[in-house]
């Protein structure tokens, strides 16, 4: 059930389109927490946290400015569901100071670019449909000065380097002609890690928390679609490899970020369905025999695409099998600390936000803003237990 040209091992904090630097500069001089606006259209806080960055260091060289006039710049993030752009416009006002509008624009296209694996140059249709979005939303006349970016995340990482290449180099052709602002280098497959420190970085600023005691931070954990990622301060030692530092004004944040590659949300359902029909998942596994096997993770009533699989929702047997499919790999475990496979994971300390599609699936079932662990636990057991019925809008209901 796997994609072809998928890769089939755990990622790494590299790619072959981009190098990780374990170290990353913010300059606080130019960017004001009060200036950046935070709306319900929930853009990807890797995407924004991007744009602050690559702003800040711009405006901070630059010698002629316009004092507040608007300037428009564009982040395509190719996602392992879709591919988004996001069109931000932005002021730099006297002092140098970026002050951001968030709500110039969003739009997503389907399916995600890794879907193209099999032919590559169908990817710049898509591309070219998000082109002809932006060029609706930044004046004709700032096109030339508009810079594009193409950020790809897990869905991109899990195909093998060649395949990426090729995919990229359509899109790129795309770019190049939009009348944008690009460059080559410009579109890449970022790596895991700095698509968790992207997040942390936003999440922490957004919090007003960057400036502050490393401690006093939010840890952040993104569930993709494709990967997870969990990046947080860590007060242990950490193996270079998971190590990454931020320095913001006089303050240093030694920071722990990796990404789980294929325990993304939809991957690791499908790895959890895999697992179930196979009966090696023996602590969730039941059979109803004639090869039907039991789903204790969906309710009642829900219809599997696959017919092999029987829909019987038991919160139990559900966190079993979930915990069961964490705990894979943890025999070859070199770490100190591995609560996740073999990959090490330093104590859990302070807050965590939890990102993505937490909050999607948290807004699709009307949980409470904000919620506590213990509290989405007793509502997942009852969505568990009770029956699931497609209305005519095709969102379940649970009753």
């Amino acid at each position: 059930m796997r994609r072809p040209h998928a890769r089939n091992l755990v990622e790494s904090n590299t790619t072959s389109q981009q190098k990780m630097d374990p170290s990353i500069k913010l300059h606080s001089r130019t960017i004001s927490p009060r200036s950046t606006k935070f709306k319900h259209t929930k853009p990807k806080l890797a995407i924004i946290t991007t744009l602050i960055a690559l702003l800040s260091c711009y405006y901070l060289f630059k010698s002629k400015t316009k004092s507040f006039s608007k300037r428009y710049s564009i982040i395509i993030d190719g996602g392992s569901t879709g591919t988004r752009i996001h069109v931000f416009g932005y002021r730099i006002e006297s002092g140098g100071k970026v002050v951001f509008d968030l709500e110039e624009g969003v739009m997503k296209v389907s399916p995600g670019l890794s879907a193209y694996a099999e032919d590559p140059e169908d990817a710049g249709g898509s591309v070219e449909e998000l082109v002809e979005f932006g060029k609706g939303r930044v004046p004709r006349e700032l096109w030339g000065e508009t810079e594009v970016r193409l950020m790809a995340t897990a869905g991109m990482r899990l195909l093998d380097s060649e395949v990426q290449d090729r995919i990229l180099d359509v899109c790129r052709r795309v770019l190049m002609k939009s009348g944008f602002k690009f460059q080559d280098s410009w579109a890449s497959v970022i790596t895991g890690s700095d698509e968790g420190l992207y997040a942390w970085v936003i999440a922490n600023h957004a919090l007003g928390a960057l400036g502050g005691d490393p401690l006093k931070t939010t840890g952040i954990i993104e569930l993709g679609g494709a990967s997870a990622q969990v990046t947080f301060v860590s007060t242990d030692p950490v193996p270079p490899e998971f190590s990454r530092t931020v320095e913001f004004g006089n303050i240093t944040y030694n920071i722990y970020s990796h990404s789980f590659l294929n325990f993304g949300q939809n991957a690791a359902f499908e790895a959890l369905r895999e697992s179930l029909v196979s009966g090696n998942h023996h602590p969730a596994a039941e059979s109803l025999g004639k090869g039907i096997s039991v789903d204790p993770c969906t309710p009642k009533g829900y219809s599997h695409v696959v017919s092999t699989l029987h829909s019987k929702g038991n919160f139990s047997k559900c966190r079993s099998a979930a915990l069961t499919l964490l705990q894979k790999g943890k025999e070859i475990c070199s770490y100190q600390h591995c609560q996740i496979g073999s990959i090490f994971i330093p104590k859990l300390r302070g807050k965590f936000l939890a990102m993505e599609n937490f909050f999607y699936t948290s807004k699709v079932l009307q949980l409470p803003t904000p919620s506590f662990v213990c509290f989405t636990l007793v509502f997942f057991f009852m969505v568990c237990i009770l029956c699931w019925r497609n209305t005519s809008e095709g969102l379940p209901m649970m009753f």
